[in-house]
């Protein structure tokens, strides 16, 4: 399995967004656990359209071998 660059940017986006969320929430910062927050769905959203492209693409590859035969 390969991911794409959607999928690793928006992994890396959920995991930054989860870490300040968490600092923001330790140090009773509503504006950064808020900006965390949406950092952390926004990744968790091109994640999201990341592995559905990856998904499509492979249902398209498989289709492709099994027409080839």
């Amino acid at each position: 399995m390969r991911f794409n660059d959607d999928e690793v940017k928006g992994n890396v986006d959920k995991a930054a967004g989860t870490v300040k969320q968490n600092i923001g929430r330790a140090l009773g910062d509503p504006i950064l656990e808020n900006e965390g927050a949406d950092q952390r769905t926004g990744g968790d959203i091109q994640a999201g359209f990341g592995k559905a492209r990856r998904k499509v693409g492979e249902v398209v590859e498989d289709l492709g071998e099994k027409l080839g035969r």
